[in-house]
């Protein structure tokens, strides 16, 4: 029954994805949102997989290959890491992501990415990364990093998709049209490498304050808010190949 209305919702609400093919003629770069083991490793804390989740990993090995092609490539690679301070909560949400803690670390696949001088990483304290790279003197090292790099595209991937993915692609794209973030033009969702949490209805309701999120709904609805917003997600990326001419 659950099957079978996810599928009339996404044939009422349906979400076109195009493929990628990632070039040097066309800079690009990549964002990888909130690929900690917080989120993804399972058993790691309150908001973590309570057991192997195929989404969420099929989202983390996408994302450690397409991090890893990047970084051979020399491209920009942003990563937003969930951190919170032990003392500041972020309900409706129980502590997670503590700063300090394996929690709030990337996943072991990706901690490579801690001495990658390719990529920058931004520990936030809050849903939005965008909001999240705001500095004390008001300036944004998300907005810096687009224009130091002069990055006409972002392809993000991560978790979840319609939380943390979602906000941050709606602010990404709103300072996109406000010309903030010059000279970026197209904002890329990777739907396969993007993941949501699973909470169904029958394990919500036992959970005071809880709020039913079934994974593959909301992953879908993920997707189809940031499309509406004006991303662009694709189903498939690959990388043109590069011919060596002879000089």
């Amino acid at each position: 029954m659950v099957s079978a209305t996810i599928d009339l919702l996404k044939k009422e609400l349906p979400v076109e994805q195009s493929s990628l093919v990632v070039s040097q003629d066309f800079k690009t770069g990549l964002v990888l949102v909130d690929l900690v083991n917080g989120f993804c490793t399972v058993g790691a804390g309150n908001l973590a997989p309570v057991e192997p989740d195929k989404q969420i990993s099929c989202m983390v090995q996408e994302s450690v290959r397409l991090a890893r092609l990047f970084c051979e490539k020399k491209w920009p690679v942003f990563a937003f890491l969930d951190t919170h301070h032990p003392d500041i909560p972020e309900p409706p949400y129980p502590p997670h992501c503590i700063a300090g803690t394996d929690e709030a670390r990337l996943v072991p696949d990706l901690q490579w990415l801690e001495n990658e001088a390719n990529a920058t990483l931004r520990c936030k304290d809050c849903i939005d990364g965008f909001l999240g790279s705001v500095e004390k003197d008001g300036s944004n090292l998300f907005v810096d990093w687009v224009n130091k790099n002069q990055i006409k595209a972002i392809l993000v991937v991560g978790i979840c998709t319609d939380i943390c993915v979602l906000d941050f692609v709606c602010s990404a794209l709103s300072a996109r049209n406000r010309r903030m973030l010059t000279p970026l033009e197209d904002v890329i969702v990777y739907s396969g490498a993007c993941a949501t949490f699973d909470l169904p209805v029958h394990v919500a309701k036992d959970i005071d304050g809880a709020v039913a999120h079934p994974q593959d709904l909301m992953h879908h609805i993920g997707l189809y808010i940031a499309k509406g917003r004006g991303a662009r997600i694709v189903s498939e990326v690959s990388f043109a190949v590069e011919i060596e001419t002879c000089s």
